[in-house]
């Protein structure tokens, strides 16, 4: 019997410890990809890649709160995944409220610049959804973290078609098209995240 709970709680502890250095991982990337998408947003004056960007700065939220997670009880891991859901529902709100007022203002955004940001992202995005896929049916914490992830190879996607729209066409409108998009697919997330914290509660 000790020798069975003394595997089990080996098997445990690997399993947390894995999962503190893929969230750190993922930490770690995402800020350096929102640094990365902010002055390539700017530069390229495209929404686009402005909410992809963010989109990183809210996932590298949502994976700080999630290592403060693994410490903490139940209750914190429910709270982390609301954090999560509620900073998204702002940053959504942000990005098309960005949109709307760069729709008055005008941008000329680069085609060239959302192309190359895009497909980084995207690598980025890929490898850390493939590192968190293993946990997408695991605690709350990790769930959020997934479905952030999730989110943002979409978002890639779309600004990697944009871009060569923009890119081949000159058609700039596309780009605020996709940052709107982006913004209420951010919100979709969040409400979906909010829903993962609200139902692990009641079956608490």
């Amino acid at each position: 019997m000790g020798d069975a709970m003394g595997c089990e709680c080996s098997r445990v502890s690997s399993d947390s410890a894995e999962e503190r250095k893929t969230i750190k991982v993922a930490l770690v990337l995402n800020l350096t990809m929102f640094v990365i998408g902010i002055v390539a947003g700017w530069a390229g004056q495209s929404t686009g890649v402005l909410s992809d960007a963010l989109d990183m700065l809210t996932d590298a939220a949502a994976y700080a709160l999630a290592w403060m997670a693994f410490s903490r009880g139940l209750a914190f891991k429910k709270n982390a995944a609301r954090w999560t859901g509620g900073i998204l529902v702002l940053l959504g709100a942000g990005i098309v409220a960005e949109v709307i007022r760069r729709w008055y203002v005008g941008s000329e955004p680069v085609g060239a610049v959302m192309l190359a940001y895009s497909i980084l992202s995207f690598a980025v995005n890929l490898y850390v959804l493939m590192r968190l896929g293993k946990y997408r049916r695991g605690e709350v914490h990790m769930r959020a973290s997934y479905i952030c992830t999730r989110a943002d190879v979409l978002a890639n996607i779309a600004v990697f078609v944009s871009g060569g729209i923009v890119l081949v066409t000159g058609i700039r409108v596309v780009d605020l098209l996709v940052g709107f998009a982006i913004g209420l697919y951010v919100l979709k997330e969040a409400i979906e995240i909010l829903r993962e914290a609200n139902s692990e509660g009641a079956t608490a």
